[in-house]
């Protein structure tokens, strides 16, 4: 699966291009915005986008109006398969973001039921009750996402709903050529409407790559071989931030042990998570971090371990925001990329994931582990790799069996000789790869 293989690219479009909150029904080609940044995003390393939602929404994009027509906000339908048709001119794949577990009050269907009620055709599609009333006082209670009644819930296990929904999809790989999917709430979906997903995407293409949003519990409900190919790691996510934070590594290392390591229990041995620091929904990483300087060994960590890397735009130089300063915040837009030392470190990380089978496929073994040290090495096919972090503001001298004496640094290309023990000097990562 080429996902296993890359390095993805998160872009938030209706942020991105600077568009406004509301639908105001102006027709706006900001798109186009994406075509300025394709030089970046490929030196930068990434060869997969992953937008966040592009089609026609009430407000933030995920209360969607109609699956088929591109967000006025952002330009035409033709805008945005020129976008996706340069971006694959460049080997780089697009995954869109499916929003399947709801939709907005603006969708046709929902505003159907809103004018006929009973005599809708369409009243089955929503979890209705004509015995109640919304928060909107529509004379009529429908279940929304999570008491959110500005996201109508689908019935998923209504034919025509899914039917509608798996025609979108196939519209969307042929007018856009799209590459996969990330199913947004995917924790919310009805199992048997993803297994039906699955086979449907897979008679599109078989290739197709399906990567669910979940938060907590065992990922392997929807990470399988009837459901998604990935899910979000927020474990993980949580683990990075937090150790590094705390001075204590033992922190992502016990999470990596549990999902990958070399125990029979080991939960998710042989899966590929989506990895991330940072997204749309959670704080900048700049902005959680209490050390500058563990900047750069944060994403040396999310590069290294299993998974599939992906980098918010404008995180990859060190752009901040907080949470609490409400989602616009955490959705900017910035007029150009900014390319600086992060930038060229995240490329140098890129260009070693996607060229090490280990890095891709390898398994986990921790090696040294200390409050602020951390080796573990990645192995597959007969290569291996340990990566190597030091959180400290200190040289740290790590003693260990290699299993030879010399190895190359896939991130500077530099020889390192394991003789005598290995010097990490303040603030530091390596992926060394071992020779033959």
């Amino acid at each position: 699966m080429w996902a296993y293989e890359s390095v993805f690219y998160q872009i938030y479009p209706l942020g991105f291009c600077g568009a406004p909150f509301e639908n105001d029904g102006v027709l706006e080609h900001r798109i186009l915005k994406v075509n300025e940044w394709i030089p970046h995003i490929k030196k930068l390393g990434a060869n997969a986008v992953y937008f966040s939602p592009v089609f026609e929404s009430d407000t933030h994009g995920y209360n969607t109006r109609d699956y088929t027509k591109i967000d006025t906000r952002l330009g035409t339908n033709k805008d945005f398969g020129q976008v996706c048709a340069d971006l694959h001119k460049e080997g780089i794949r697009v995954v869109l973001d499916g929003v399947f577990n709801h939709v907005g009050r603006g969708f046709w269907a929902f505003q159907d039921v809103l004018q006929k009620r009973w005599d809708s055709p369409y009243k089955d599609w929503f979890h209705i009750s004509f015995d109640g009333n919304s928060n909107y006082n529509d004379g009529l209670w429908y279940e929304g996402w999570e008491g959110n009644y500005d996201l109508v819930k689908l019935n998923l296990r209504n034919d025509a709903v899914v039917n509608h929904i798996l025609e979108a999809v196939k519209g969307w790989v042929e007018e856009f050529d799209i590459d996969g999917l990330r199913l947004d709430v995917a924790y919310c979906l009805d199992h048997d409407f993803l297994r039906r997903l699955r086979q449907f995407c897979n008679s599109l293409k078989p290739d197709f790559f399906l990567v669910g949003e979940t938060l907590h519990g065992d990922y392997n409900q929807w990470a399988n071989e009837s459901m998604c190919h990935s899910v979000t790691n927020y474990e993980c996510y949580k683990g990075l931030h937090s150790s590094f934070n705390s001075m204590n590594m033992f922190e992502i290392v016990h999470s990596l042990l549990r999902q990958f390591g070399p125990e029979n229990w080991t939960l998710y041995k042989g899966k590929h998570l989506l990895s991330f620091v940072d997204n749309h929904d959670v704080s900048r990483v700049a902005s959680i971090l209490n050390n500058e300087a563990h900047l750069p060994l944060i994403y040396a960590m999310s590069f290294g371990m299993p998974g599939i890397p992906c980098v918010y735009y404008g995180s990859e130089w060190g752009a901040k925001a907080d949470k609490r300063e409400g989602d616009p915040a955490l959705r900017a837009c910035f007029d150009e990329p900014v390319e600086n030392k992060l930038t060229e470190w995240i490329s140098k990380l890129a260009a070693a994931k996607k060229e090490s089978k280990a890095l891709n496929y390898g398994d986990f073994r921790s090696v040294v582990l200390t409050n602020k040290q951390c080796i573990f090495e990645r192995k597959a096919d007969g290569e291996r790799v340990f990566v190597a972090v030091n959180a400290d503001g200190e040289s740290y001298t790590a003693h260990f069996d290699a299993g030879c004496g010399t190895a190359v640094d896939l991130i500077t290309g530099q020889l390192h000789d394991f003789g005598g023990g290995s010097t990490l000097p303040p603030y530091s990562a390596y992926f060394w790869k071992m020779e033959r």
